[in-house]
């Protein structure tokens, strides 16, 4: 056992009479773990966060085009890439009992009182916000110059139920269009289903068309699911049924777009990790020359140790303890500052420490301190050998 054998009890010995540089090596450690330990607690959290917002809209199919529709009015150009109706009925005839909510989306300014901002205005059918949006504040929309406006939207410019806004960029010559807002939407975060309703104003289909023009032209078009399971049927079926001739819509689905986004994100995770892996590398080179000068310092006892019998592999083991204690202290230390300054971190970034508890998340703190102590018992390897391997004649002459 370690505790009563004599050599782990002279690298304590070592360690405790160079006390200061062996806490020096130790605190390059302690960085290592806590930049990996807090860097794969933070990408994780990120990762769960995301996934479980996405999750609420995986039963949702996407559908967008990019063909261009050209104007029927002689000499007018394009008028719009998207959907048509003859699109729309065919989709809708493909999708069965299932929900199909077409949209309407621009990119434009707005000004509530003397704030400017900028977002994305949405064309909804208000009958069909219901079906995928919740009004935390006010009432749902009915048509007319009345909107939605989206919880961060309403935040950043502290704007409430009654408010007016002004759509469209500041021009002396032209007079923007102005909508109340009857509600706020309830913030719902990273969504899969392409509406980014947290920085958004959603208005009647009605109100956006006679503004924006697009009549019966759809940016995208939502097919709400009322099983998950027959998101693959469902998806054949509209293939079919639209892209009978050639590739009309693009088809996307919540879950790829969340496998997309959690891999994206997973690989982020790692990238991070890895560059908190440097210091683990500045501690290993710290260690080596803490190993290297305890072997220089220690040549006589290691020459008196090889003299009287002792066998190699024990002197390496001496060498090797004395790495493993360094790296013991520097791990354990840095376990308990990866979970602080962790929670911490995770905290601030993503405002919520409501996954950082989990397992996914807290096994990142001894992954970090396994690595640490491995580190460390690598860097011992050679300066162990190279005591090992010494000639004991030259070593009790040394000075």
């Amino acid at each position: 056992m370690i505790k009563g054998d004599i050599f782990f009890d002279l690298s304590v010995r070592s360690v405790r009479l160079n006390f200061l540089r062996s806490l020096l090596a130790s605190i390059g450690i302690v960085i290592g773990v806590v930049a990996i330990s807090s860097m794969g607690m933070l990408g994780t959290n990120m990762q769960l966060s995301v996934k479980d917002q996405l999750s609420a809209n995986v039963n949702t199919i996407m559908l967008t085009s990019d063909v261009v529709r050209m104007s029927t009015t002689p000499g007018s150009v394009a008028a719009a890439n998207g959907i048509d109706a003859s699109e729309l009925n065919d989709i809708r005839s493909s999708a069965g009992q299932n929900d199909v909510v077409p949209i309407h989306r621009t990119s434009t300014q707005f000004t509530v009182g003397n704030t400017n901002g900028r977002g994305s205005i949405y064309g909804l059918n208000p009958s069909d916000i219901p079906k995928f949006l919740t009004v935390a504040n006010g009432s749902n929309i009915h048509g007319g110059d009345q909107a939605l406006v989206g919880a961060t939207v309403a935040s950043n410019l502290n704007i409430a139920v009654g408010d007016t806004l002004k759509i469209g960029q500041n021009c002396a010559t032209v007079t923007r269009p102005v909508v109340r807002v009857a509600g706020i939407l309830q913030a719902r975060g990273i969504a899969a289903d392409g509406v980014n309703a947290d920085n958004a104003i959603i208005v009647s289909d009605n109100w956006y068309t006679n503004h924006f023009g697009d009549l019966d032209v759809y940016d995208q078009v939502n097919v709400i699911l009322q099983d998950v399971d027959t998101i693959n049927q469902t998806e054949a079926a509209i293939d079919k049924k639209v892209n009978r001739n050639s590739e009309v819509v693009r088809i996307s689905d919540a879950s790829s777009r969340l496998s997309t986004i959690t891999s994206t994100l997973g690989t982020i995770t790692t990238f991070i990790m890895a560059i908190g892996g440097i210091s683990l590398v500045v501690a290993a080179v710290s260690i080596f020359n803490v190993m290297m000068m305890s072997v220089k310092e220690r040549v006589q006892e290691i020459g008196i140790l090889l003299s009287i019998g002792t066998e190699k592999g024990e002197v390496r083991r001496m060498f090797l303890y004395e790495a493993l204690i360094l790296g013991v202290i520097g791990a354990v230390v840095g376990g308990i500052m990866s979970f602080i300054i962790g929670y911490s971190v995770v905290n601030a970034m993503i405002g919520s420490t409501a996954y950082f508890f989990r397992p996914e998340s807290l096994i990142y703190i001894p992954y970090g301190m396994i690595i640490g102590v491995v580190v460390c018992v690598v860097s011992g390897l050679y300066p162990a050998w190279m005591a090992s391997n010494m000639d004991p004649i030259d070593a009790l002459r040394a000075e």
